[in-house]
């Protein structure tokens, strides 16, 4: 029997993935067409191109357009730039995503700042940062939004509660740390060079972890009872000339301490993309005029 402590993001993403494909098919009914997602990656990277694979399954299967812009690394910034212009212009195109990280030469935050922030569903636009930074309506990224979900259906009411967010990415330690502000939660934003962070992270209700090292929060850093939501995706090795995949949080110490956690694998990680077509869909029923459903 699974452990009740454990947070199983892969059924929640399943479900709220079957919540977007039955607002797909109420989309398609009144648009006439599907929510169209562009998905663009430069070169070989074999992690990368698993991601984009799995998301064009997922898209599809939500009965959702996915298109694919397979690019090689020597790509030019220009060529690559143009590409995104044409995809903004695409009336079929209701998300646009670029894979990252993006080769060298190439100047990551150029390229995402010429998205359309309304086609952004990555929610990486300067403008949709600020959006999220100034309480307005906007993209927020999938995976700090896919958190907060996780935490909401097991807390409930998060009002009140002192959260430590460990990790100041604009992908995720960032954009959590304004989302849970938004809920009335206290934030601390602390990093791999926070002095005392054992002491500090004692002291929360919630966890966040994205720092990006593996097994980095002890068990015995916790507030007995605290919620933690384990970001980091790590792969260490197995023995044998094998590997493994961790989180930033050392599981088996936390469970014992921690009143919920999620797991690494079948965590945070499914709901990445259950989010990115989430967004997708709100994107399409904005461009359209369609209500968008209750996500």
């Amino acid at each position: 029997m699974t452990d009740p402590k454990v947070i199983d993001g892969q059924a929640f993403a399943a479900a709220l993935r079957g919540r977007v494909a039955a607002g797909v098919a109420a989309f398609r009914a009144r648009a006439g067409r599907a929510p169209g997602l562009a998905v663009v990656l430069l070169g070989e990277d074999a992690a990368s191109q698993v991601y984009v694979r799995n998301k064009g399954l997922a898209t599809e299967a939500a009965g959702m357009t996915s298109l694919a812009h397979r690019l090689s690394a020597d790509t030019s910034q220009e060529t690559l730039l143009a590409l995104v212009e044409d995809l903004n212009a695409d009336p079929a195109v209701d998300g646009i995503l670029v894979q990252l990280p993006l080769p060298g030469h190439i100047d990551e935050q150029t390229v995402i700042a010429t998205i359309d922030p309304d086609k952004d569903v990555d929610g990486f636009h300067p403008l949709n940062a600020g959006r999220l930074a100034s309480g307005l309506d906007g993209f927020v990224p999938c995976t700090p939004l896919g958190c907060l979900m996780l935490l909401k259906d097991r807390l409930g009411d998060l009002s009140g509660l002192h959260a430590v967010v460990i990790g100041r990415s604009n992908i995720v330690g960032k954009p959590m740390a304004q989302l849970l502000l938004r809920e009335s939660c206290t934030v601390t934003v602390a990093h791999s060079r926070t002095r005392g962070l054992p002491a500090l992270v004692r002291g929360a209700d919630i966890v966040v972890a994205a720092v990006g090292r593996p097994r980095m929060v002890a068990g015995n850093w916790l507030k007995p009872g605290a919620t933690v939501i384990d970001v980091g995706i790590n792969r260490v090795e197995a023995g044998e000339g094998r590997t493994r995949l961790v989180g930033d949080v050392d599981f088996d110490s936390a469970l014992d301490v921690a009143g919920a956690i999620t797991p690494v694998p079948r965590g945070v990680g499914p709901m990445t993309i259950a989010v990115l077509l989430r967004n997708t869909l709100v994107s399409a029923c904005r461009r359209e005029g369609v209500d968008a459903p209750s996500l």
